[in-house]
């Protein structure tokens, strides 16, 4: 791997980390940069790579919000271990929420690799959904919202958001992007909706990059594992920054200039494919 190669691994690492957790697509982001600054290298090291920036950017969520889902308390006298009823609920909420994407997901995954990872598809999607949060926000200028804690999410309303991250199974779509969406269309808060999507994407991103890294996985020279790790940590450390920022900015702030950013994102990456596709 020369040097070239190498800066292009890092800057895929931090774009990773920067769109995975603000609702504008990853994905999106990725297979423009893909078209436009090829890695090189093989399938299984592209696949690899995908996989262990991913893991990078959920370790970031764990790390934020450990102790808000640690279901094990320490008692003060005996020094004995007890499990939080609350927390033993939340989490099985969010296993709750995660399974009609992981059940679709496995059933899905060969089809939408084939037919809809494409600049076409994800152009549209990103359009698409930009225009949702603006017409959504302008929907709730006004609105009280009646769920601004996760913890006091129903069980039923916890599934129909899990329903809604579906949607996120055709790219360009933003995983965060459609939970949020959804969530604040059940009259779920802003934060408490973001706070949700982030919980719900540790299972569903940890298992689908461990299911990709047992399809895809190789053998690497000392190098590429050095890259593929270095990936890994600049994409949970640039993670950890924009969650923290996403959640600082919603407190004040809508979703709008996401949605006027996916739509402008969108049409760039539309024009683009065209043109690559008639006329070069």
């Amino acid at each position: 791997m020369n040097i070239v190669e190498f800066l292009k691994v890092i800057v895929f690492s931090l774009v990773e980390g920067f769109t995975e957790w603000l609702p504008i697509s990853s994905t999106g982001h990725l297979i423009l940069l893909q078209n436009i600054i090829p890695l090189a290298g093989t399938k299984e090291f592209f696949s690899t790579f995908e996989v262990l920036i991913q893991l990078g950017a959920v370790m970031a969520v764990v790390q934020e919000f450990f102790f808000r889902l640690l279901p094990f308390g320490k008692r003060k006298k005996s020094g004995g271990i007890y499990l939080k009823e609350e927390k033993v609920i939340l989490i099985g909420k969010v296993l709750l929420a995660c399974l009609p994407a992981a059940v679709f997901g496995l059933l899905l995954d060969d089809f939408l690799d084939q037919y809809l990872y494409n600049g076409f598809v994800v152009s549209l999607m990103l359009i698409l959904y930009g225009v949702f949060f603006i017409v959504l926000e302008q929907r709730n200028a006004s609105r009280k919202f009646a769920f601004n804690r996760v913890e006091d999410l129903p069980w039923t309303l916890c599934l129909e958001i899990g329903l809604f991250q579906c949607l996120a199974l055709i790219p360009g779509t933003s995983r965060s992007g459609a939970t949020i969406i959804g969530a604040m269309l059940l009259s779920v808060g802003r934060v408490a909706a973001t706070e949700f999507s982030f919980f719900l994407s540790v299972p569903v991103m940890a298992g689908a990059s461990l299911l990709k890294l047992i399809k895809h996985g190789g053998h690497f020279s000392g190098m590429e594992w050095f890259t593929l790790l270095l990936s890994m940590v600049l994409a949970y450390l640039v993670s950890l920054y924009c969650i923290r920022f996403l959640l600082r900015y919603i407190r004040s702030h809508d979703f709008k200039i996401f949605g006027y950013y996916r739509i402008i994102f969108g049409g760039i990456m539309l024009m683009w494919f065209l043109v690559s596709r008639f006329l070069l």
